[in-house]
């Protein structure tokens, strides 16, 4: 049997021929994927850019020439005003005492009961599993009367509420966004730790580990991560929640920011620029949490993504 030898001269001329489906349809394809992401940042863009257009627009302005008319002039009069007229620093801080101990109870408890699960394995994990998951299913508008009752009947300290209620007291507020967002998280954190090879808690046994050091110093440091991109997105909910606070906080000075811009509207009149710059404003410190949190966030949402 003689093997056949393709000179160097010819192999240059061997012509090779593209694979199937390839060739000049990818640039096209690339760019219709391109200009359809783009129409939709555009889309996602306008209600955004058209908030920063009114709220820079005096309301003489617009209530004489309308809103699709060219301005005759951009201020910063509707921040100032909606600032100071809204009460909104105070309305931040209840936001803010409200908001911190929520989302870090929820990490906290979602992540205790994701790594017993995930961790564990007993005859009745996955019923537990979906027992925390099916909280979610149920919307808010279907638990507020049997809560609003339970509210009424749980009593606290005079230093936890003035009310020696639950109701209209921030500890109902953060107990009921701690009880309402654990489901969605400890069904994230369970998955995302199974991925955690085992012999990495079985190596801490070993050396003696209890299982309190093993879930403190080897899987939730693993976890940061998923840590990271919760915890954005708990903030944003609950930072801007105002169903609940509405429903289970009689006094108006103990609500959230959200509150705060019903502040800017009255009975007979409303301000749409006035409330345009006021909702900007409340939306400045979802951004510095994402932006803060911006790489884990991203790194978070894209774990999985590289494993066949």
């Amino acid at each position: 049997m003689t093997a056949t030898v393709t000179p160097p001269a010819a192999a240059s001329r061997v012509r090779r021929v593209p694979p199937e489906g390839g060739g000049p349809s990818r640039p096209k394809s690339q760019a219709g994927r391109h200009l359809l992401l783009g129409g939709v940042a555009l889309l996602w863009l306008v209600p955004l850019l058209w908030a920063v257009y009114t709220s820079l627009r005096p309301y003489s302005d617009t209530s004489r020439n309308g809103y699709l008319s060219w301005p005759r002039g951009l201020s910063l009069e509707n921040f100032s005003d909606a600032w100071s007229g809204s009460g909104m620093p105070h309305f931040f801080w209840n936001s803010v005492l409200i908001t911190i101990p929520a989302v870090l109870g929820t990490l906290l408890f979602s992540a205790a009961v994701a790594f017993f699960v995930s961790r564990f394995d007993f005859r009745w994990n996955v019923v537990l599993l979906m027992l925390f998951t099916a909280g979610n299913l149920l919307p808010a508008q279907v638990l507020i009367t049997p809560l609003y009752r339970l509210y009424l009947l749980i009593p606290l300290p005079g230093w936890m509420s003035d009310s020696f209620l639950l109701y209209n007291s921030m500890w109902g507020i953060i107990a009921i966004h701690i009880a309402y967002q654990c489901g969605f998280c400890t069904f994230v954190l369970s998955n995302y730790m199974r991925t955690i090879p085992k012999e990495i808690s079985e190596a801490a046994l070993v050396d003696g580990a209890p299982v309190w050091r093993q879930f403190f110093q080897i899987v939730l440091p693993l976890c940061r991560p998923a840590f990271a991109a919760l915890a954005t997105l708990e903030s944003i909910w609950i930072y801007n929640d105002f169903f609940w606070s509405l429903a289970l906080i009689e006094t108006g000075d103990k609500r959230p920011i959200t509150s705060a811009l019903a502040n800017l509207q009255g009975q007979y009149f409303t301000n749409p620029n006035l409330i345009a710059a006021g909702a900007l404003m409340t939306a400045i410190p979802t951004l510095l949490v994402y932006f803060a949190l911006q790489r884990q966030f991203i790194s978070g949402l894209t774990i999985g993504s590289g494993k066949g």
